[in-house]
């Protein structure tokens, strides 16, 4: 996830990003292949066997070695299953290990998403690698400090608690002629001893890295355009490009294909596989007008759907209700109301648009399937592999390049499968890219949505009573936060779409914090449309219906920020606030914009976000 550092401070480097040529048996087993300025692994280190647990079992290993190595040179390096999409991992995973082993950051080297030397992750989503992967490694490297200073007392041979750590260096504060590194204590080996009990975390209040800025290990690489991607990779020999055919609407099924104009052109190779289709060509325009030249037929038995059937479809298609929260009686909050509001909003498919189109490139080696891909999940895409080859886990390894935004569209991979299918049925390394248009067809979409709500006021201007319906959203962020004393909130369908055969005319997929700015938006938008009919300023009508401090002190601190005053704003003009909660972080954002009313343009002026 993670890049690179600044300079030396490179995420898994010696020196710089790995050099082409190389020898193809070593490009294979190294791996790095330049995806994220990988460094060499030693040969004979513990970094060729790390203990990890195996394929496709759910759960994290015990051993920290599986997390870290210390080098004979005392580097060291952390590794993790967790990729690099711009968000940073790279650098603030390898701050959680340099602070709680204390050693220099700039010491830390950092392997992101190779299943072959990475312990198992579930994927990159969630806003998960530090909430919920951040404590395991913290774990492992406050383990791993505290056995080597184990070690250093026994090299020492004074006691375990007059020793401190800077730097890697473990030093006896009663003789300061008595210290030992890391690296000395290790030789570069695998640490065999282990506490037998859970270690103790350094106080936040010591922290000299964590909390600290630190350069971006991936910003030099991006900024100069030496960052690899999955795109760029290219294994000793090149590799072929590689088209598929697709259906030209979803739900369509391959009836016919005559794909002998293309295997006349000269240097293209078709490929047929099941319900694959392929050309291939050293050149990747080449490949496009050998794709070109195939000539295909389709049948389609789903009802087609557009933009105004599209909703009527979701709800009369939607699976059972469920109702993950309720209290009161909605009659007794309908019967005290004197105002009431029902509204329904809509919500349409939206595509991911990575500025990176999925990629992956696969080779094969001694019988085993090497694939360099941009995705969110290497191992679950590993087993994707290992299903669709009917291989076992030593045979199928997973390197995750650069991913140039995912937004959970990256969480499915199926580029990867295609090249890993194409490079064993051709014996030929082989590129699967999507095209731009390929991108905007193709991938998973947020789901469209469709959420009615029925409200009401008392006389006092409080909320009396709300009646949330959602389909297709979801329960993520369905939930309310304001004090309502009578309420129901319902779940028709969630935001995979997949309870229902044919709920949604194509697939979908992660977004974003899936459904829950689908759910936001409907909730803050009525909120704004209650506050209207109760006459009443945005923020002043939030603050009336919470009782939950925290989010009080939230809309208060964006209300001062901002500058919040009721008052009428110039024509043209617009100020808004909106307030949620997600992943156990409160918010609250103030959006001031402007409308040309000749054209219509919007423009945001300025946000405030507390």
């Amino acid at each position: 996830m993670n890049p690179h550092d600044l300079d030396k401070d490179h995420e898994l480097v010696d020196e710089g990003p790995m050099a082409f040529p190389v020898d193809r048996r070593d490009f294979l087993r190294s791996g790095a292949a330049g995806l994220f300025v990988l460094f060499f692994v030693d040969r004979a280190g513990a970094l060729q066997e790390p203990a990890r647990i195996p394929a496709g079992r759910q759960g994290y290993p015990t051993d920290f070695n599986a997390y870290l190595h210390v080098k004979a040179d005392g580097r060291v390096t952390c590794l993790v299953g967790k990729i690099e999409m711009g968000q940073g991992v790279s650098t603030s995973l390898a701050q959680l290990l340099a602070e709680e082993m204390d050693v220099p950051l700039a010491s830390v080297d950092i392997i992101l998403g190779d299943t072959d030397l990475c312990p198992w992750d579930m994927g990159t989503f969630g806003s998960l690698s530090i909430r919920q992967f951040g404590p395991v490694l913290k774990d492992a490297a406050a383990e791993a400090r505290s056995v080597l200073l184990l070690m250093a007392a026994e090299r020492l041979q004074v006691p375990a608690e007059r020793l401190t750590v800077k730097a890697g260096v473990v030093s006896d504060t009663a003789d300061a002629k008595k210290s030992v590194t890391y690296a000395a204590l290790t030789q570069g080996q695998r640490i065999e001893r282990h506490l037998g009990s859970k270690p103790t975390l350094k106080p936040p209040a010591s922290y000299s890295v964590v909390g600290k800025s630190a350069p971006r290990r991936d910003a030099i690489e991006k900024v100069t355009g030496r960052a690899k991607f999955a795109g760029d990779i290219v294994p000793p020999g090149g590799a072929v490009h590689a088209r598929l055919l697709r259906p030209p609407a979803h739900g369509a099924v391959l009836a016919s294909v005559d794909t002998s104009a293309a295997e006349k052109m000269a240097g293209v190779r078709v490929v047929r596989d099941g319900d694959m289709v392929a050309v291939l060509h050293e050149h990747r325009d080449e490949a496009d007008r050998a794709l070109a030249a195939v000539k295909a037929e389709f049948t389609r038995n789903d009802p087609p759907v557009d933009d105004k059937t599209i909703f009527d479809h979701l709800v009369k298609a939607a699976p059972p209700p469920q109702t993950p929260a309720q209290g009161g009686t909605l009659a007794t909050g309908e019967h005290a109301s004197t105002v009431r509001v029902e509204h329904t909003w809509f919500d349409s498919y939206v595509a991911h648009a990575p500025m990176e189109p999925h990629a992956a490139v696969a080779a094969v080696e001694g019988g085993k399937v090497t694939v360099w891909a941009g995705t969110q999940t290497p191992f679950s895409l590993k087993n994707q592999v290992m299903q669709a080859l009917k291989l076992p886990a030593d045979k199928v390894r997973i390197i995750t390049a650069y991913v140039g935004g995912g937004f959970g569209g990256k969480s499915a991979s199926r580029q990867g499968v295609e090249a890993a299918r194409l490079a064993v049925l051709t014996g030929k390394p082989v590129r699967v890219q999507w095209s731009r248009e390929e991108e905007f067809f193709y991938d998973t979409f947020r789901p469209a949505a469709v959420i009615k709500i029925r409200s009401g006021l008392d006389a006092s201007k409080r909320i009396a009573f709300w009646d949330y319906d959602v389909v297709a959203a979801g329960e993520r962020g369905a939930a309310h936060f304001y004090d309502i004393p009578h309420h129901r909130t319902v779940v028709r369908g969630g935001w995979s779409g997949g309870q229902t055969a044919g709920f949604h005319p194509f697939a979908v997929g992660p977004w974003r914090a899936p459904g829950a700015s689908t759910n936001a938006f409907a909730r803050e938008s009525h909120i704004d449309m209650l506050a209207a009919r109760a006459s009443m300023d945005p923020v002043e009508f939030r603050l009336k219906n919470l009782t939950d401090q925290r989010m009080i002190r939230v809309v208060n601190a964006v209300a001062k920020k901002a500058g919040w005053t009721p008052r009428p704003l110039p024509s043209g003009r617009g100020v808004g606030i909106a307030c949620g909660i997600d992943a156990g972080t409160y918010a609250s954002v103030v959006a001031e914009v402007a409308v040309d009313q000749s054209t219509g343009r919007v423009q945001v002026k300025r946000l405030v976000c507390a």
